[in-house]
């Protein structure tokens, strides 16, 4: 049991990634925050993790909004009485498309949701990680921000942003024991595959974006929840600073 007497908070959990790493956390010993704005989706990884042995428990958020985020840590602290892990995961798009016909509201979606959630973390997350001399954050950015699609413009900026806030929080909160890390996974096969593509979802479609992949496949949540938990573990005690690829070869 790598996470054997942790507590795990993941956002963006009732589905895609955010599911593969709240059901892998909970069978690594976790217990889990399953958060979410989606109730029906949420509940059900809960009642899914419970039924194969794992704690679980979920909170709706929005993980933009200040008060829903300090309620999530609230929540978390009366369910299970601690914190250590967090991954911020959650995360929208716009449709792939010309920059210039994305419109203002969908903008402030994009960086609201991918951009600020991460200040929000900190905000609420950190003073908490501080008095008890430590935690864990693992931010789930993407290969947009490193190796940028046309048609992805401002989701890619944002992803560069989620980035750059990793390292930089890793250099400051160093000194709190408190580490920050990154994983960029390459497009999968989650709810918002037609929208990073900009295509309707066809076998032909997916053909394409796999063909720029060295090894041939999309990202599968198990892929990014095994690069989470590693960076989540103690074995990843000196490991801060760092974005892991999960992208089958995309960005070399």
């Amino acid at each position: 049991m790598r996470l054997a007497n942790k507590v795990a908070i993941v956002t963006g959990a009732g589905s895609g990634f955010g599911e593969g790493i709240a059901k892998t956390f909970a069978q690594q010993g976790a217990r889990v925050i399953v958060a979410d704005m989606n109730a029906t989706g949420g509940q059900r990884v809960v009642n899914e993790i419970a039924a194969t042995g794992g704690h679980a428990h979920f909170v709706e958020v929005n993980v933009a909004n200040d008060e829903s985020m300090g309620a999530l840590l609230r929540a978390t602290l009366e369910q299970f009485g601690g914190l250590d892990i967090v991954i911020n995961n959650a995360g929208t798009t716009h449709r792939n498309r010309p920059m210039l016909e994305v419109d203002e509201a969908e903008f402030d979606r994009v960086f609201a949701v991918n951009v600020k959630s991460i200040f929000l973390s900190a905000r609420h997350f950190v003073p908490h990680f501080r008095s008890q001399g430590g935690g864990v954050f693992v931010n789930i950015a993407s290969t947009a921000a490193i190796r940028p699609r046309p048609g992805l413009v401002w989701y890619n900026g944002s992803k560069g942003a989620v980035v750059v806030m990793s390292k930089t929080m890793a250099a400051e909160l160093g000194p709190d024991n408190i580490r920050v890390n990154c994983v960029n996974p390459v497009v999968g096969a989650t709810a918002l595959l037609s929208e990073f593509m900009g295509v309707p979802d066809t076998p032909e479609n997916r053909q394409k974006f796999m063909a720029t992949i060295p090894l041939g496949r999309f990202s599968t949540p198990q892929d990014v929840a095994n690069a989470c938990l590693y960076l989540a573990s103690d074995e990843a005690a000196f490991i801060t600073g760092t974005c892991l690829e999960v992208d089958g070869g995309r960005c070399v």
